[in-house]
């Protein structure tokens, strides 16, 4: 039976022997947990829309826009590492926070996760930088003390 051959990523590529694994950046690993988690209570919140407001605003509209808000925060975590990345993780928190006005409890819960992602975000580059100053570090001891 003939085996279909895997693409190959750009960092399987460029592996060799001895290189070792680079760091993910935590920054970016906080920010995509914010965002999944939004993902969820918007869904949520969604459903809740929909079983209050269903005789004032289209359902289709309602389940559609909520959907499709819950999508774009899980497709936001693919770009996070793109200069823009971060700019449109704050304009959904803006979206989230004005979804208040169909739900007053979502403004609560929208600013909520703003300060989340603000947190996740300045911690995270916070331990990204120790992280560099770790590695050279170590780099410099190693350096220092062959074995």
């Amino acid at each position: 039976m003939a085996r279909m051959a895997r693409r190959m990523t750009k960092a399987q590529r460029e592996w060799r022997p001895g290189i070792p694994k680079k760091r993910r950046s935590t920054k970016i690993m906080f920010a995509s947990t914010v965002l999944l988690l939004e993902a969820f209570v918007v869904f949520f919140a969604t459903l809740a829309v929909f079983g209050l407001r269903r005789d004032e605003i289209s359902p289709a509209l309602i389940l559609t826009s909520g959907l499709i808000l819950s999508v774009v925060l899980v497709l936001t975590c693919a770009v996070l590492t793109r200069r823009w990345g971060i700019a449109v993780g704050w304009v959904l928190q803006l979206v989230i926070i004005a979804g208040g006005f169909l739900e007053p409890t979502m403004f609560v819960v929208g600013i909520a996760f703003a300060l989340t992602w603000l947190y996740g975000l300045r911690q995270g580059r916070r331990v990204d930088r120790e992280n560099v100053e770790r590695d050279r570090l170590q780099a410099e001891w190693e350096k220092a003390n062959p074995e």
